[in-house]
């Protein structure tokens, strides 16, 4: 009987800490930085170049969150220090909202920094009735 007992008690310590370990969000999500915001204007095509200084241009992945109003991504250009260029097409990301964020983007190259990123969007509304559709620019840290 006491076995039993024993072993259910095992059992369910080994279930809890199962799910507690699985609840843990990933390891990496806090290192996402924020390298630049931009206001985005109602005009079709706008086009936005940042260039990152310091810490920020040593980044494997970057994305672009959407903070405010409403924007439909449609490319994004990187330039690293070395001059490799990456065009991304943001299919599958579509139009975003308040909140939303692009799928990640990979940099080419691991030990290359980020020169330049430009972003290619339209702010989806209607400017009497929306606010200015806002961005940011999150880059997630290279592990040294």
């Amino acid at each position: 009987m006491k076995n039993k007992i024993l072993l259910t008690c095992l059992l369910i310590i080994g279930v809890f800490t199962l799910s507690i370990a699985q609840d843990k969000p990933d390891s990496d999500e806090g290192n996402w930085v924020v390298i630049a915001t931009k206001d985005v204007a109602f005009k079709k095509g706008e086009k936005d170049k940042i260039t990152p200084y310091g810490n920020e241009r040593n980044v494997s992945k970057i994305k672009v969150k959407c903070t405010q109003g409403t924007l439909k991504l449609k490319k994004v250009h990187v330039t690293m220090d070395d001059g490799t260029k990456k065009d991304y097409n943001a299919k599958g990301v579509g139009v975003l909202s308040k909140g939303m964020s692009s799928f990640a983007f990979d940099m080419p190259g691991n030990d290359k920094k980020l020169k330049t990123i430009e972003i290619e969007y339209d702010a989806v509304g209607n400017m009497l009735l929306t606010k200015r559709a806002k961005v940011e620019i999150l880059g997630k840290k290279r592990k040294n």
